[in-house]
């Protein structure tokens, strides 16, 4: 095949950002007037650059979860602090384990990591930081080192995603500091606050958490949107974008098929 078109790599795009906005809406859900304050503080917050949207969400979860849970600062003053390093989790790996994990795990999940995780993230990145341009492969390899390093520790399948990147971006993000800010927070609260992350992730207000999901989806829509004027180039990006809130895996299949039969005149878009 002669490779994908902006069009598919786009509508993946779009489709992942409406996706992700479908589900932000899903979580505000039932907490109507905190999701409105939420929407309202950030769009407030983006017209004042200097003023950190996400951390006044954050700021605006915690309080909303200590007034509706009195007591969350007596259980988190009562967990003790204590060091909780990682052990080594892989001890021995047989041919049935690794059978399991490909037929049960990866295949399963390829197409979406494919098309979301690399596809898009590639994408995403090489439109938000043209200068600075990456590849699927490199991407892909990533992944892989990734993984393999973290299953020695017992962690859970990782990936980075464009709808992550998407948000780390329009909450302020520039550089890849902000990432290893955020990481060495991430480790401090693991290594010794772990007893702790359960009572405050079972706390914190599902509405604030479905704001700051819609954002990063409005941010990857937008940024998917009018890419091209090329008339082929959009409508293979609308019907890719169409089939990926369904399935992200058969949306990059399914745009990269039109791509490729209106490519080779087996149908006129």
């Amino acid at each position: 095949m002669g490779g994908r078109s902006i069009g598919e790599g786009q509508g993946l795009v779009l489709g992942l950002g409406l996706s992700f906005m479908g589900e932000g809406f899903k979580m505000m859900n039932g907490d109507l007037l905190l999701a409105i304050a939420a929407v309202t503080l950030t769009f407030i917050a983006f017209a004042h650059t200097r003023v950190p949207a996400l951390l006044l969400l954050l700021g605006l979860g915690a309080i909303v979860a200590l007034i509706r849970h009195p007591d969350l600062a007596g259980t988190l003053a009562q967990t003790p602090v204590t060091l909780a390093l990682p052990s080594m989790a892989l001890k021995t790996v047989e041919w049935r384990d690794v059978a399991t994990g490909v037929v049960v795990l990866a295949l399963p999940q390829a197409a979406l990591t494919l098309g979301n995780a690399i596809v898009t993230t590639v994408d995403e990145n090489n439109r938000l930081f043209p200068h600075r341009p990456t590849t699927v492969r490199a991407v892909a390899i990533d992944h892989g080192v990734m993984n393999l390093l973290g299953a020695t520790f017992g962690a859970v399948p990782m990936c980075h995603g464009a709808g992550g990147m998407a948000a780390h971006v329009r909450f302020g993000a520039r550089t890849g500091g902000a990432l290893v800010m955020l990481g060495v927070v991430l480790v401090a609260v693991e290594v010794l606050f772990s007893g702790n992350v359960l009572v405050l992730l079972e706390a914190f207000p599902r509405a604030v958490l479905g704001t700051i999901l819609m954002f990063g989806g409005l941010e990857l829509a937008s940024g998917a949107v009018a890419v091209t004027d090329e008339r082929r180039a959009r409508y293979v990006a609308a019907f890719t974008a169409a089939v990926a809130m369904w399935n992200m895996g058969a949306a990059y299949a399914a745009g990269l098929l039109l791509h490729e039969a209106e490519r080779r005149g087996w149908v006129r878009l």
